[in-house]
């Protein structure tokens, strides 16, 4: 996925009330951008971290520019985050229509938020004539406390835990069902769940997998020009 228009860099203020966020712009002026991430955001709030905002041409918007990166002081070293939680599906879809993960691959049709389970939408769901329809869900990963290691989740998650069962609630029924991890970073080549933020999360993750819910995790290439999924890491199972 390549940024429409060139981003532009800036400093972080801060963020607040979930969806805002305060840069400040070369000029020393002082911007409220659209902050596409409601969750804790681990690690990436810090004030002075270089950002890059996308301008979406319209002055009429009520906020016209969004957060879209972030540089960050990783265990590893700087590292460049990608933030938006709009974007996940959009980088799924492009990974599973250029092949790179295999398991998602024998398919003819792939459609996106396609009503399923309970008053739910599936991310993506995957069908061909005479196999039974796969159903994807993706969540975005941007956590790293610990050199090499990306975690989900880094925050209490009942919305992904009904997911969970949703999926596993699918392959009852007959149908495949898969977890993808997609990883908007780059400083780790390892996947695992957060047991201390969310054990409720990973509880339903188990009992998903033990019924044939797969899972799998997929690690971004990420500059200021674009975002490619196109990694896969393992993921250590709970």
């Amino acid at each position: 996925m390549r940024f429409p228009t060139p981003l532009i860099e800036a400093t972080l203020v801060q963020r607040y009330k979930r969806f805002l966020a305060d840069v400040r712009l070369a000029d020393g002026s002082v911007e409220t951008v659209h902050c596409p991430n409601p969750g804790a955001m681990v690690g990436l709030n810090s004030p002075g971290n270089r950002v890059w905002i996308s301008d979406s041409g319209n002055p009429k918007r009520k906020l016209r520019h969004t957060l879209e990166l972030m540089q960050v002081e990783g265990p590893s070293g700087p590292a460049l985050v990608g933030i938006n939680t709009n974007l996940p599906n959009q980088l799924a879809q492009e990974a599973i229509l250029a092949g790179r993960i295999a398991e998602m691959s024998e398919f003819e049709d792939l459609q996106r938020e396609v009503r399923y389970g309970e008053n739910s939408r599936i991310d993506i769901l995957l069908t061909a004539p005479g196999k039974a329809p796969h159903y994807v869900e993706i969540k975005n990963v941007h956590l790293v406390r610990e050199a090499g290691l990306h975690e989900f989740p880094d925050c209490k998650t009942t919305r992904g835990a009904k997911h969970l069962r949703e999926l596993a609630e699918m392959v009852k029924q007959g149908a495949r069902a898969s977890m993808l991890y997609v990883i908007q970073r780059e400083d780790g080549d390892r996947f695992a769940l957060a047991q201390d933020f969310d054990p409720d999360y990973v509880a339903e993750f188990k009992q998903a997998v033990a019924v044939g819910v797969e899972a799998y995790a997929i690690r971004c290439k990420i500059s200021t020009q674009e975002i490619i999924a196109c990694d896969r890491i393992p993921m250590e199972m709970p």
